[in-house]
Parts: C-alpha cells; sequence; structure tokens
C-alpha cells in the first residue's frame, strides 16, 4: 500500500466513482498524474477534490501502522467477495485479525436490541453456537445486546466471528466490550470497518455499518427488535441486497419482539429453532442421536414440573441438576413450540395457562 493509494482512498467522492476510476486508470499512481496534468482540461474541475494533502495522508499511515491495521481494496484477492455483490460496495476495508475466513465459509449475521431480554440473549447464543459449530460465519455489529451475545458464544466455543464497526478500528465502541473485541482477535476472528482510523461512532454512521453486515450474509437474523431497532434498518438492507432475513417470533406483550413479529408478518422467515436456518442454507443438519434422546427425556421431566404456579429457572436447575446452558437450550426450544412461557425474572409457567 503506497501513499497514492492512502491518497486515494481519502478522497471525498463516492466508493462507486473510485472503483471505476481503477477499472479505467489500472493504479491510483496513474489517476493522480491524470489530474495534476496542466494540459488535460477534463481534469480541471476535480483538482480540488483529489489535492494532496501530505498531512492527511501521512495521518493515515500513521495511524495504520501504529494500531496494526490491515487494509483489503476492492481489486484485491482478500476482499470479501459477497460486498462485491451489490452497488454500494466500499472501495477499501480496514480490517484487524482473519479476514480470509470471510471467503472461505458461508456467513450468517445474527442482529438484534442492544436492551435484549434474557430470552433473546438465550436465543442468540444457542443460534450462534449451532452455526459456528457447523463452520457457519457470525456476523454482527459488536453492540450491546444481541450482537455482544452473538459474538461472545462463537468465541467461548471456538467459531469464527466477524464484528463491523461504525467506526475507526483504533476506537473500541462501546468500550464495554473491548474483552469482546479482544477475544474475538484472539480466537481466530476478525473486525473490519470501511471507516477510516480516527472516525468517531457518529449516527449516521450506523446504517452505513448495517449494510455492510446484510451485505456480507447470505441470511440475516433479527433476534429481538422494537419498532425504531436499528435492526430492522439492517434487515431492509438485506432485502434491498437480494438477501435473506429471519426473525425470532416473540411475546405480543413485548416491545423488543414487536419488530420481529412486524417482519414476519410482512413475509421474514420465522425462525423457531436452528433447524430452519441450516434448511433454509440447504445444509441437512442433524443433531447426535444421543444429545436428541438426551433432551427429549428431560424436556418430559421440565414440563412436568412447569403448572400453574411460576417456577424460576435456578429451581429447574437445582431440581434437575442438569448444566445452565443446556437448560437454556431446551426452555428455549420448548418456548418456540408454544409449551411453556417465560415471565419476567426468569419464571416459567405452561403456555396453555396463559392464553
Amino acid at each position: 500500500m503506497n501513499e497514492y493509494d492512502l491518497w486515494f482512498i481519502l478522497l471525498r467522492i463516492s466508493d462507486k466513482i473510485k472503483i471505476n476510476l481503477i477499472k479505467t486508470f489500472k493504479n491510483t499512481k496513474e489517476i493522480w498524474y491524470y489530474t495534476v496534468n496542466e494540459y488535460n482540461t477534463r481534469s480541471k474541475d476535480v483538482n480540488l477534490k483529489l489535492k494532496w494533502d501530505n498531512d492527511t495522508v501521512n495521518n493515515l499511515k500513521n495511524d495504520i501502522v501504529r494500531n496494526k491495521i490491515s487494509l483489503v481494496t476492492y481489486f484485491d484477492d482478500d476482499y470479501p467477495s459477497e460486498l462485491r455483490n451489490y452497488d454500494d460496495s466500499p472501495y477499501a476495508i480496514f480490517y484487524k485479525g482473519n479476514i480470509k475466513s470471510l471467503n472461505k465459509y458461508r456467513n450468517v449475521s445474527i442482529v438484534g436490541s442492544r436492551e435484549c431480554s434474557s430470552y433473546g440473549s438465550n436465543i442468540a447464543k444457542i443460534i450462534a453456537k449451532d452455526l459456528c459449530n457447523e463452520n457457519i460465519n457470525i456476523i454482527s455489529g459488536l453492540a450491546i445486546g444481541i450482537d455482544a451475545e452473538a459474538h461472545l458464544a462463537c468465541v467461548e466455543n471456538g467459531g469464527y466471528t466477524c464484528a463491523v464497526l461504525g467506526c475507526g478500528l483504533d476506537i473500541v465502541y462501546p468500550k464495554r466490550n473491548l474483552k469482546i473485541f479482544n477475544g474475538i482477535l484472539d480466537t481466530g476472528g476478525c473486525v473490519l470497518s470501511q471507516f477510516v482510523p480516527g472516525t468517531k461512532p457518529l449516527a449516521y454512521n450506523f446504517p452505513i455499518r448495517n449494510r455492510i453486515i446484510s451485505a456480507l450474509s447470505e441470511i440475516t437474523i433479527v433476534v429481538e427488535a422494537s419498532l425504531k431497532s436499528g435492526s430492522l434498518i439492517t434487515a431492509g438492507s438485506a432485502l434491498e441486497q437480494g438477501r435473506e432475513v429471519m426473525a425470532v417470533p416473540g411475546s405480543i406483550f413485548s416491545k423488543n419482539s414487536i419488530g420481529t413479529n412486524k417482519l414476519i408478518k410482512d413475509g421474514a422467515v420465522p425462525l423457531t429453532n436452528s433447524k430452519d436456518v441450516f434448511q433454509l442454507l440447504g445444509i441437512d443438519y442433524n443433531e447426535k442421536i444421543n444429545k436428541e434422546k438426551k433432551l427429549n427425556g428431560l424436556e418430559k421431566r421440565i414440563y412436568g414440573m412447569i403448572s400453574d404456579n411460576p417456577i424460576h429457572i435456578d429451581d429447574i436447575i437445582k431440581i434437575t441438576g442438569v448444566d445452565i446452558t443446556q437448560i437454556y437450550e431446551l426452555l428455549f426450544e420448548m418456548q418456540l413450540k408454544k409449551e411453556i412461557m417465560c415471565l419476567n425474572g426468569n419464571y416459567y409457567v405452561k403456555a396453555n395457562n396463559y392464553i
């Protein structure tokens, strides 16, 4: 990456124009000489836009080196191939970690509410775990809530996850997710952004970030969303880009399910278990027989202890003696089958008592 490349990245012209210029001139050095040629009348109108600023170019170079940031452009082999398939393809992507896996395996995004419920949190963990265990890359936005839960499930289970930021890579936003940020990189994942280092996490950056998330993904899964949730923007972008959208159904009394229920009403594919995702991907997914039998037996046992009177999840764990992760997974499956309902505070009751 030379100084002409960095100058070109900093130009205040659209990525589409940048890509077309490279197709015409083959490299950034030729573009520079074309624009400064005093005999080239076509270039005079754009000279101000294309003016060289040594300080800005050097600052970008220093930021990249100091923060150990890597860079790929639209024409590089490691550029995510899924991003080439839509009109708003970013010319350059800044990244840390392993970007190659985005082209090696299939990508699914998991997004949702920042103020997620325990129901949404558990679903995000279960779906992310099941997908990454089958070598499906999980894409999300490192936000608090559903995003963080999806990333964390991959980190804890040795899967690949990619976080797309709405700011420069020298900024961890939100700061409370620094541990997840580092965990993604420590476990072979990737953090990327189309924004140059130093870019603040301003509100108008996030719809742009959301379009990258959806463009990278064959399927965008919305776990929980209010009507004003940014994840609905991600879902809308996915539809514009010709991608599939799945949504997790939720209680009609929960504000976090208003958005997802509306998506389903408008035609999104309902997600009732991990197999739904694999089916949409065209993958034959078979759970281990022993696990299936164990869950079926345990399901009957749990259903027998849940009645009209709410029972807390801690009591279910204490009575069954089963690992909390397995309990959460089974309770989620039972809710999706409308056998039980989760009330505030992680209390469970039989669903037919509340219809």
